[in-house]
């Protein structure tokens, strides 16, 4: 299934290559919330389905969770309700490294192929993480959709291509052959592997969670690597709908769902410094204050660390 979500979304690809070549403006999602767009009823649809997750728990299966977490607080007057399954650190990052064994082996084909099809279900919901993004962050409604949605897309696709372009300049067979003079030539078949760095971090940020965590997760994802997705305490619900569709592709491609993993967790914990600090943790993409950009930078030396800093 991977190979054929690859095909499905090669075309694109293709268009998106040529686009970064040439330096010049492409998006394959439309930032217009205009019916033409996305149909009829798709505001109606986004805004039901955003309603219908309001007060109960948020349908997301993840093992070892110990219980449940939320309290966002809507900044136009209202609690959101929605509890998310809680897991601890250790645990968080055991089974990314259990999911990590099939999915580095998958190869790029394959980790690009499930990026893609990812973004393009993400796109379907854009009014719905319209709505999810406006009633965590606070921002306008057209503000939310295109940030929150399209734009945000955009920057993941824009990760994943550039990851592929990458990929794809490593042969996986090369043969090399050196002339011996009279003798016969020395002949080598060699194979080459791209080899992720291992679990990635993406930490969240409360103001736009997704355009600023899409660049960090896809990239990651496209590359091979497993991932855990913090989100901000006030602001879980855009990436909980985001990696609830990662693992729905996934599972559909054949792969463990907790290749992305969803870590939930309240204001008074640690999380994040606890996921930061294990060893097996070698990719972090953190946006949010100078403070916590700069002690990741200090402290989590066992990672690649990318910030975005206040």
């Amino acid at each position: 299934m991977s190979q054929k979500f690859f095909e499905r979304h090669q075309p694109q690809l293709e268009q998106a290559l040529a686009a970064a070549a040439l330096r010049g403006y492409w998006s394959p999602f439309a930032e217009s919330p205009s019916p033409r767009n996305y149909g009829e009823t798709a505001n109606d649809d986004g805004r039901a389905a955003f309603e219908a997750l309001r007060g109960k728990p948020f349908p997301l299966n993840l093992h070892d969770a110990d219980g449940a977490v939320g309290g966002e607080k809507s900044p136009y007057g209202f609690d959101l309700g929605i509890t998310y399954p809680h897991v601890p650190a250790a645990k968080l990052v055991a089974a990314s490294k259990r999911a990590l064994q099939d999915w580095r082996r998958a190869g790029p084909q394959a980790w690009v192929g499930v990026s893609l099809e990812i973004l393009a279900r993400l796109n379907k919901l854009s009014f719905e993480m319209a709505y999810a993004v406006q009633h965590t962050t606070g921002q306008g409604f057209m503000m939310a959709f295109q940030a929150g949605g399209p734009h945000a897309q955009d920057r993941g696709f824009e990760a994943v291509a550039y990851a592929w372009q990458e990929m794809s300049r490593i042969p996986g067979v090369a043969i090399w052959e050196k002339p011996q003079g009279k003798n016969d030539p020395i002949r080598m078949e060699k194979h080459f592997t791209v080899v992720p760095r291992g679990v990635a971090l993406v930490i969240g940020c409360s103001t736009f969670p997704t355009w600023n965590g899409y660049p960090g997760l896809f990239a990651s994802l496209a590359t091979g690597n497993t991932v855990i997705v913090k989100p901000h305490p006030g602001a879980i619900l855009p990436l909980a709908l985001t990696v609830k569709v990662a693992r729905e592709v996934l599972q559909e491609a054949g792969f463990d769902p907790d290749v992305v993993l969803l870590a939930a967790h309240t204001a008074e914990e640690d999380t994040a410094r606890q996921l930061a600090l294990d060893p097996a943790v070698k990719i972090i993409d953190f946006t949010g204050s100078t403070a916590n950009g700069d002690w990741l930078e200090n402290n989590a030396r066992q990672a690649l660390v990318y910030t975005e800093k206040a």
